[in-house]
């Protein structure tokens, strides 16, 4: 008679998950069945467990998870094919293979063995070659199940990376985009700005530019101080583009120009929702000048709690867009401007000291015309010439008594106010001899000048000139089908720069019907 072997039976050799052949558990109950499977599998080095019986087999397998059950199908209480569905029913040894072991040869039965989850089934009296062949199979289909959900769990985790990283792009770029939308606005508003050249060469002049030239590579903040008129802002755009900053834009903010509700969104921008009208997120003009340049004119126009934030900003290189929690690092150097006496706006209370002490580390004070009588003539030639191009006119000479006029005069307004005065002159013009025909001094106070028969006599001339403007204007522009740019543009037949031309376009009222066909 058979001896029934030991219930845990190990054949040394074989650890699981070492290298070894694999874990065999053996569930029969018929001992010389057992013998005959323990003898073949010896051969191979396999670590063998037995179990005599289902409910001992359900509690084997799910304690030592083995790498393949043989599985016979008649035995008391609970059957093979019961087993079996229980086996796959548990999630800790569902995945382990199942071979059926039987004497029976009915199709029926075997269907029966598959339908309950089993991969194979072995028939008894065992051949060895076909255990050892059916064993070394499953064995190795169940590595390759094994390396394949590690690879696809490497894969599924490689993936999820790059999905992560690509999103993290795409919101980058989401934010790219944003800003590029913004720039774009922003420097369409700039297009019909004709950005000159500093003019003049007076001794206060090339003091003030020396300053110019010193600072502008650096990264310091400036604080440009003059009267109304100077040029704060084009002092303030040669800094830029004599810095390394020059390939990103200037972006400016008027302070005087926006309401004090408003500012902080101008400055920092907002999120949607962020207040009643903010219907989109909106980005600041610290975010569009990050690598570039802000300038702030009139500065001390802004509200005390925006100094507090502006403060901040300037210290820690970071900001706040109104209504949002997360602070976003920003590259900027600030230039700031006021025509104001600052220690007078400190001593009042209007603006703060530490702000103050933050901007003004590198002061430049721009000369008041007066101050460089020098330059007037040389002004006044630049401005006839260009107003000439604006004006589709031929240049004109300024006469001495003229030019004597303009250097004798204290040009409150200063050199906004003798462009200004050119202008009107060059509207005015008759002759190839520009000619000023009204009191300076009350013009510079405000008033008006009261209407003389010459002064009624330059008005007509000025609407007439006016008109003839236009109608050369409408004329070229028919010419050219509406096209502004280019080799045959609207812009190069009338000797100006298209952001001049389109200036003048808006200025005189020209409608695209007119044009245009």
């Amino acid at each position: 008679m058979s001896t029934w072997p030991k219930d845990d039976v190990r054949i040394e050799g074989a650890e699981t998950g070492t290298g070894a052949a694999g874990t065999v558990l053996i569930v029969e109950d018929d001992a010389a069945s057992v013998g005959v499977l323990l003898e073949c599998l010896r051969r191979e080095s396999f670590r063998v467990l037995v179990a005599q019986d289902g409910k001992s087999a359900l509690q084997r397998a799910e304690y030592a998870r083995p790498d393949l059950i043989l599985l016979d199908v008649m035995m008391p209480d609970i059957n093979g094919f019961e087993t079996c569905r229980r086996l796959k029913r548990n999630g800790l040894t569902a995945d382990i293979p199942v071979l059926f072991l039987s004497a029976l040869t009915n199709t029926n039965e075997k269907l029966e063995g598959f339908a309950a989850g089993a991969v194979d089934y072995l028939t008894k009296p065992f051949q060895y070659e076909e255990v050892l062949a059916r064993v070394r199979t499953h064995l190795r289909l169940r590595e390759y199940e094994f390396a394949l959900a590690a690879g696809n769990k490497l894969l599924e985790a490689r993936v999820a990376e790059r999905t992560e990283e690509l999103r993290s792009a795409l919101v980058e770029f989401g934010k790219l985009k944003e800003r590029l939308e913004a720039e774009n606005v922003y420097l369409q508003h700039e297009v019909g700005a004709e950005h000159r050249d500093i003019i003049g060469s007076s001794p206060a002049l090339r003091a003030m530019l020396d300053k110019v030239a010193r600072v502008a590579p650096t990264k310091t903040s400036v604080l440009i101080t003059g009267e109304t008129g100077t040029g704060k802002e084009l002092v303030a755009r040669a800094i830029h583009e004599a810095s390394s900053r020059r390939s990103r834009p200037m972006v400016k903010l008027n302070c005087a120009a926006i309401s004090a509700g408003l500012v902080e969104s101008e400055l920092f921008g907002h999120t949607k929702g962020a207040f009643t009208g903010a219907l989109d997120k909106r980005v600041g003009r610290f975010e569009l000048a990050d690598g570039g340049t802000l300038f702030l004119d009139e500065v001390t126009e802004l509200p005390l709690e925006t100094q507090v934030k502006l403060l901040r900003v300037l210290q820690e290189r970071e900001f706040k867009p109104v209504g949002s929690s997360k602070t976003q690092a920003v590259d900027v150097r600030v230039i700031a401007a006021s025509n104001r006496c600052l220690r007078d706006e400190i001593a009042a209370g209007r603006f703060r000291a530490d702000l103050y002490h933050r901007l003004n580390v590198f002061p430049i004070e721009i000369p008041a015309l007066r101050q460089r009588r020098a330059d007037i003539a040389e002004l006044a030639r630049h401005c006839v010439a260009r107003f000439a191009r604006t004006l589709g006119r031929r240049g004109c000479d300024i006469g001495a008594e003229t030019l004597r006029a303009l250097e004798a005069h204290e040009w409150p307004g200063n050199v906004r106010e003798l462009q200004n005065t050119i202008e009107r002159a060059m509207i005015s013009l008759v002759d190839d001899a520009l000619c000023i025909d009204w009191p300076l001094a009350e013009c510079s106070r405000g008033a008006q000048p009261p209407i003389t028969d010459s002064a009624a006599a330059a008005m007509e001339r000025s609407d007439a000139l006016a008109s003839v403007e236009r109608e050369h204007i409408v004329g070229v522009l028919r010419r050219t089908g509406g096209v502004i740019e280019g080799p045959r543009g609207a812009a190069r037949l009338l000797e100006m720069k298209p952001s001049t031309a389109r200036y003048r376009i808006k200025k005189l009222g020209i409608r695209k019907s007119e044009f245009v066909t």
